[in-house]
């Protein structure tokens, strides 16, 4: 299974990635205030992911890791 892991301590939850992402299954975690005060973003539906790394490639503090299988 695909695998995307977000360093949610240096996310300043621009949203970029969310954006960027053709399935729709990246969002700002609302819930949660990382170090810096900002909701990182977060995988809702990690099943539905194909690895594309369009998040990745759009985050501006390379924060995503996609790990494809």
């Amino acid at each position: 299974m695909n695998k995307v892991i977000f360093d949610s301590e240096l996310c300043k939850g621009c949203g970029l990635c969310a954006a960027a992402c053709p399935k729709k299954i990246i969002s700002l975690d609302t819930s949660v205030l990382n170090g810096k005060g900002y909701h990182p973003a977060q995988l809702t539906d990690e099943k539905s992911c194909i690895a594309c790394a369009s998040c990745a490639l759009m985050c501006p503090d390379a924060v995503i890791t996609v790990i494809k299988e």
